[in-house]
């Protein structure tokens, strides 16, 4: 049976930090799905459909991991995907009771599927979409944060209207 790993996100965009943690997971486990939220309530700045070309493009690499969507519950999504855990990414402590808070909630309604904690390389432990979207609005190069085709997409998203 192939070990089967979720990483679920809104990836509004997907970081450096969200490929670092997707490429170590892809180590770990025989298939990983990078699972893109629709969570239309976060207000996202790209649509489900580009969040999830982009992540797909950013992957391609990496024959073990495909690119989903889904608007379940995500334990509901973990059981129709026969997958046996959640991959979710630790940055720093701050982020470790929300995720812990998740995990044992997940847990609660499913047993059988685990929640992994992976961290990403230090130089991406302060990365975060959010902090990417703001320094790209006004106009910073964030190269160094983001996979290329992603710098590419927010260029034109962001470009200023003439």
């Amino acid at each position: 049976m192939k070990r089967t790993a979720i990483y679920p996100g809104s990836f509004d965009p997907l970081t450096n930090g969200h490929l670092d943690v997707i490429q170590r997971a892809a180590k770990l486990f025989d298939r990983v799905i990078v699972a893109v939220a629709e969570n239309e309530s976060k207000h996202p700045l790209f649509t489900l459909a580009e969040r999830v070309a982009l992540v797909k493009s950013a992957v391609t690499k990496l024959p073990n991991v495909r690119t989903d969507s889904f608007s379940s519950l995500l334990v509901e999504y973990v059981a129709e995907r026969k997958a046996q855990a959640i991959v979710r990414g630790l940055r720093a402590v701050s982020d470790f009771e929300f995720e812990f808070q998740l995990a044992l909630m997940n847990r609660k309604l499913d047993e059988s599927i685990e929640t992994i904690f992976m961290m990403p390389k230090d130089t991406y432990t302060f990365l975060s979409s959010r902090i990417v979207k703001e320094i790209a609005r006004l106009g910073g190069d964030v190269r160094s944060f983001v996979p290329p085709n992603v710098q590419i997409a927010l260029k034109h998203k962001l470009k200023p209207a003439k």
